[in-house]
């Protein structure tokens, strides 16, 4: 049998403080995560449905955005805010062109 030796080692990035003017963007990114999510789930036959079903390809994330738990989003915005502080440590600078 195989063993899985793998361990994460994401960049640390609790270090760094997103400024107040990117907070439209982490929204706005947050919101194409789950529209992503959302598509790739739908190409792969899921729908929407009350109870997460696997057998049935049921979930209840399958709506918009905005109609998600605030739980859900905050998923989204956690993976968009990481996101944007990874480019920012990394030297990269955010303009709004």
């Amino acid at each position: 049998m195989k063993t899985n030796n793998y361990t994460p080692q994401p960049i640390d990035t609790s270090d760094m403080q997103l400024p107040k003017e990117l907070a439209p963007l982490l929204e706005a990114m947050a919101k194409n995560v789950h529209e992503i999510w959302a598509q790739g789930r739908i190409r792969q036959g899921w729908t929407y449905g009350k109870e997460r079903d696997d057998a049935q390809k049921h979930h209840p994330c399958l709506v918009a955005y905005e109609d998600l738990p605030e739980k859900e989003k905050d998923f989204d915005r956690n993976t968009s805010v990481e996101t944007l502080k990874l480019i920012l440590k990394l030297g990269f600078k955010i303009e709004k062109a």
